[in-house]
């Protein structure tokens, strides 16, 4: 069988979230299926959008979990266990508050961070190993501990100019991780798009 990789944006599905901050990963989903011209379809025994094909002669699908974002794992998980992807070929795209906006970080693996999310996806896979793209959103204020109103908050015009950059660059760090592997995806986009 040959090997598969999948990359999971996490978001909540909804007019009302679309385009807020914490579906960062369904905007990556959607560009990278833009990008590489494929559709979505609706999987339901998945509780996911699914759209797949090949890059670089690699068989890549892209899932939007279909769940909301604190049981993200659901769709993972289902996936990645039906499909036989390893963890180690799993890369989950989220928001991150604790980011200033601009911000890309790849890891090969690391704690949750608070982000319920990645908690989710961490309890379903069974591992932490599995790699992840923090995209920035930064926090309304250092001292504020409750963000679920920025988060759920779309970006200002200005923010969006940043955005749109982060999202340019995050689409070519993902085709570096299947074209090129994750260290080289790491150092070459890591950090600020400014």
């Amino acid at each position: 069988m040959k090997k598969r990789y999948l990359i999971a944006g996490l978001g909540n599905p909804g007019k009302e979230y679309a385009y807020t901050r914490h579906n960062a990963g369904f905007m990556l989903a959607d560009r990278l299926a833009n990008h590489w011209g494929w559709s979505w379809r609706t999987e339901k025994k998945f509780f996911a959008e699914i759209a797949e094909g090949s890059v670089a002669g690699k068989s890549v699908m892209l899932c939007k979990p279909r769940t909301f974002m604190n049981n993200s794992g659901d769709a993972v998980g289902a996936l990645s266990s039906f499909q036989r992807i390893e963890p180690a070929d799993v890369l989950v795209v989220v928001d991150d508050a604790d980011l200033p906006l601009g911000t890309l970080r790849m890891r090969p693996e690391g704690s949750p961070g608070g982000h319920h999310g990645l908690e989710s996806v961490e309890a379903h896979l069974g591992s932490r190993a599995y790699p992840r793209i923090r995209l920035g959103v930064a926090r309304p204020d250092q001292g504020v501990r409750d963000i679920a109103n920025h988060v759920l908050g779309r970006f200002s015009a200005e923010e969006l100019v940043i955005w749109e950059k982060v999202l340019a660059r995050s689409v070519e760090q993902a085709e570096t991780w299947l074209n090129d592997g994750l260290a080289r995806a790491m150092n070459l986009y890591n950090g600020s798009v400014g």
